[in-house]
This record gives structure tokens, C-alpha cells and sequence, in this order.
């Protein structure tokens, strides 16, 4: 997962140290749990998306999913 990642950062023109892959593994648990498996892909792009709106900081990653995660855990559909 680790070489995937720095490979796949590295193509996209981002630093591969500002990658925190567990906080994306965890988004993508509480989603397919919380909402449905389908879902968490679509939901990292939309995090990773509005975070890199809002700057692209690692604040703003965390920002983004600790929301997306919140609206997850609190999803009843």
C-alpha cells in the first residue's frame, strides 16, 4: 500500500510524505459501513476534492474528512 501510494502521489505531482494513509483507510471504513460500500471511493475523491479547494493543507484533509466522516457515522438512509 505504502510503495501504491508514493507511486500514485508521486504521478499526481503530490508529495508522497503529506499522504496520511490511515485517515483515508478510516474515512473509507466509516463510509462502507455507514453508508454503503459503493461509497467510499466517491466519498475520499469528494474529501480529497474539497480539501483541495480549501487550500490543500493537511488541516484542510482533515477538515474535509473528519466531516464527511461525521455525516457517515450519522447516515440513516
Amino acid at each position: 500500500m505504502d510503495e501504491w501510494a508514493r507511486a500514485a502521489a508521486t504521478r499526481l505531482g503530490l508529495d508522497p510524505d503529506d499522504i496520511d494513509i490511515p485517515l483515508i483507510l478510516d474515512l473509507a471504513r466509516d463510509v462502507a459501513h455507514g453508508v454503503a460500500r459503493p461509497a467510499a471511493p466517491l466519498t475520499a475523491f469528494l474529501a480529497g476534492l474539497a480539501a483541495g479547494r480549501a487550500g490543500g493543507s493537511r488541516e484542510a484533509v482533515e477538515n474535509a474528512v473528519s466531516d464527511v466522516t461525521d455525516l457517515a457515522k450519522s447516515w440513516s438512509a
